[in-house]
């Protein structure tokens, strides 16, 4: 459709040298409004009345220094139910929100941090059951087969915050958070993130997103404008299922990224239609007019088919009375009383804002399930819902036509139409199955020796048994990338799957200490979870305790050895770690308790070598101990 900015019409305000991206598109009071980031930073907005432009120039709506410490790029517009506008940034490691001028151009209140997290960008906020909820990812976007990129949630009852996780951590504690909407699974995608979402005419919501193929995760490289090699990631465009679990969003239930067909977006009313060039299919008052249908007063005019059972109908309305019906029940907009009003059939009403535009375009929607009515009005469709109406209907109300609606005045109804509801997924994914304790490749440190099995490489003469623990100083030294110092503890794996697990005690409190587990081939192929101490970008002397689940491995494209972390959920003084290999695939669960285990993270896949070790790591600076209570191996 043509460039919003075309090369030779570049704004005289953009620094020089500067790059347009992650644009956001909303809807209201007749003007999509996009809003997009520079790459020496800033945020900048357009505006047009027709999604193709031609475009205004807003100009600069935040600054490069806006007050959130970690720059501002991946902004995303929230509407609020009181008609109120928020904008939300942020990048490495932090997110932020401001509330906007009253015609949403310009950010007008405080810059509040909302969020904190190693590598956290792309916050995009919806509206649902009272609740608000702040998506995000994590762990890496661009770096091949090593992106470490997850989807996460918290949520809260106002879109300032505070936005807390299932467990109840706020998104804003120096922590890794738990929450994974959407994470790799080992089936061929990888880094799987930066979303948004979507809702089909059936009524099911869908996470858009991109991910990295793992079979060819890599551009080759190509030379940049400055002369320099880049080495760039492939990110296709995805869609996948959003399912809604006992108050928490889940793609597919759990399952992670689809690698296979599966059923598509409803993108087809069973009766309706988008009046595009008649008005076939309705009858009545209203008429055709430049692709909608409209009204000078008081009208209806209803489709040819009815439609039953458990439905959704939607239409867009402008006017000072304008609406839809389904059977005998009609919503409607209406600008005396200010309010949505239900009526017919049931009747409710539930107040509009005080600036809603009702010569604005509104999305009207009716959604049945069962004998449960619930209306509700947007301006785009995005989660974003202005007013709500639940209602229950006797149980005798048989259905009907679909209408357009006018009680007075003037009216446009357009894209009117009704698809049967989508059947909410209920249960989430099993988790993986723990089988019989491995007794022989077990240790539960009693006495003052290891076990049987272990050896190590490069001994650490710090580390002992005691209290009924591996206790192990943390040291200087690393295993990442060329700086293979550090003592490893290593014994055999055992054939098959299995699953690892250790109950940790740590204390670190400087950048890059950490203690954990390792799957171990060699020096520069492993991979690792582990409590881990990472600085947060922006914030002098802050440091995130962080469950840390890492790969290294050589890079196909180039060569050379490279290493992708992917975080999980909290990290306190006190966890146990599982970590599960199964046909190539690494997978990892954290507990707070021993008990509850969280195995919705990341998946690593790494073929499994012929002398495949597991063992023990304590690294990444003095001044920290890692206390492993045991060792204990299962069949998995």
């Amino acid at each position: 459709m043509g460039d919003v900015f075309a090369l030779t019409a570049k704004p005289s305000w953009w620094p020089a040298a500067t790059r347009p991206w992650a644009p956001d598109v909303r809807f209201y009071n007749n003007l999509y409004h996009l809003t997009y980031a520079l790459s020496v930073g800033g945020i900048g907005v357009v505006t047009s009345p027709n999604p193709a432009g031609p475009w205004t120039d807003g100009g600069l709506i935040v600054p490069a220094s806006s007050g959130c410490p970690s720059g501002t790029i991946d902004q995303a517009m929230f509407t609020d139910t009181d008609g109120s506008y928020y904008l939300y940034w942020g990048s490495y490691d932090t997110i932020c929100v401001a509330r906007m001028n009253a015609d949403g151009t310009a950010i007008s209140g405080a810059v509040t941090p909302i969020g904190h997290g190693r590598r956290m960008e792309g916050g995009f906020v919806v509206h649902r059951d009272g609740y608000y909820y702040l998506f995000y990812s994590d762990g890496g976007c661009c770096d091949g087969a090593f992106s470490g990129y997850t989807v996460k949630v918290g949520r809260a009852t106002s879109p300032l915050g505070p936005f807390t996780t299932p467990t109840g951590v706020a998104l804003t504690e120096l922590t890794s958070k738990d929450g994974v909407v959407l994470a790799a699974t080992g089936n061929g995608w990888v880094g799987p993130g930066h979303n948004a979402i979507a809702t089909d005419l059936a009524g099911q919501d869908w996470l858009v997103y991109h991910a990295i193929p793992q079979a060819g995760p890599d551009f080759p490289p190509v030379t940049g404008a400055n002369g320099a090699t880049l080495n760039l990631t492939r990110r296709p465009l995805m869609i996948d299922r959003l399912d809604w679990i006992n108050g928490w969003p889940l793609v597919r239930a759990g399952a992670g990224p689809s690698n296979s067909a599966v059923t598509a977006p409803v993108t087809t009313w069973t009766v309706g239609s988008t009046f595009d060039s008649s008005a076939a299919g309705f009858t009545g008052g209203f008429t055709w007019s430049g692709g909608r249908l409209v009204a000078s007063a008081a009208a209806s005019s209803s489709s040819s088919g009815s439609i039953s059972g458990n439905v959704r109908i939607e239409g867009d309305v402008r006017g000072t009375a304008a609406g839809i019906g389904y059977g005998t029940v009609t919503a409607w907009l209406d600008s005396a009383s200010k309010r949505l009003v239900v009526d017919g059939a049931v009747t409710g009403a539930a107040a509009l804002p005080a600036n809603f535009n009702y010569q604005s375009w509104h999305t009207l929607v009716l959604t049945r399930r069962g004998t449960a009515l619930t209306v509700t009005v947007s301006a785009d469709r995005l989660l974003d819902d202005t007013a709500t109406v639940s209602l229950t209907l006797p149980a005798s109300f048989p259905g009907g036509k679909i209408a357009a609606v006018s009680r007075s005045g003037a009216a446009e109804v357009d894209n009117l139409g009704a698809a049967p509801l989508y059947s909410p997924v209920e249960q989430r994914t099993a988790d993986p199955a723990v089988g019989a304790l491995l007794t022989s490749y077990s240790d539960e440190f009693h006495g003052v020796d290891l076990g049987v099995g272990w050896s190590w490489l490069r001994p650490d003469a710090a580390a002992t048994v005691t209290g009924g623990s591996l206790v192990r100083p943390t040291q200087a030294g690393d295993l990442a990338l060329g700086s293979n110092t550090a003592g490893v503890l290593l014994r055999d794996a055992p054939p098959g799957s299995f699953v690892m697990e250790t109950k940790l005690q740590f204390d670190g409190v400087r950048g890059n200490q950490q203690a954990g587990l390792v799957l171990y081939d060699n020096d520069d192929r492993f991979v690792k979870l582990a409590h881990a101490v990472l600085p947060l970008s922006g914030f002098a002397n802050t440091f995130l305790q962080q469950t840390e689940f890492t790969k290294e491995d050589t890079r196909a494209s180039t060569g050379a050895v490279f290493s992708g972390p992917s975080f999980g959920g909290p990290a306190p003084a006190t966890m146990w770690l599982r970590l599960r290999y199964a046909n190539g695939v690494a997978r990892f669960a954290t507990s707070g308790d021993g008990v509850t285990w969280d195995w919705s993270g990341n998946a690593w896949t790494l073929s499994r070598p012929a002398a495949l070790k597991i063992g023990v790591v304590a690294m990444g600076g003095t001044g920290a101990t890692g206390r492993f209570d045991y060792v204990r191996v299962y069949a998995g």
